[in-house]
């Protein structure tokens, strides 16, 4: 049984994850009537049971970037909708590399995950290519992301 001190830890716990969330996320990008919502976080991050859902591998030396595209409607979300994505990256170094995104259409929403790996304190600058379904022109997204394994 929860005393009043374990609900004030839990409660302190929850706000604190959601700003570390919150902190990690890119800022969306809007083009026209889309808007691009991304991030980019290790993977040992997500709880074991949406790992397992997803078929994610949990571990710090691998990253994670979501990316999901909206257009605008009614909605203050707008509507989600299917995109050809293409993502790449390269670190400090200059060694480039490419990433395969798989779709997640889960009816309401349609996101994209890419799985890689990382090493500690590996700064990547991502470029993704965004073309959503029924457009004949892409837009990009840049962004850079640290990622830590220790």
């Amino acid at each position: 049984m929860f005393n009043i001190m374990s609900l004030k830890n839990l409660f302190l716990s929850t706000v604190l994850f959601a700003l570390v969330g919150a902190v990690q996320a890119g800022e969306p990008q809007v083009f026209g009537d889309y808007i691009v919502h991304y991030n980019a976080f290790n993977s040992d991050t997500l709880q074991p049971k949406m790992a397992e859902a997803y078929n994610i591998v949990r571990s710090k030396n691998r990253g994670i970037v979501t990316i999901s595209v909206m257009k605008k409607d009614v909605s203050p979300v707008g509507k989600p909708v299917r995109a050809s994505i293409s993502l790449n990256a390269s670190n400090l170094t200059g060694q480039f590399r490419n990433f395969k995104t798989r779709e997640i259409n889960e009816g309401n929403s349609i996101y994209y995950i890419s799985e890689f790996h990382v090493a500690h304190e590996e700064m990547l600058d991502f470029t993704m290519e965004v073309l959503p379904e029924g457009e004949t022109q892409s837009f990009t997204v840049k962004f850079r992301q640290k990622f830590y394994t220790q």
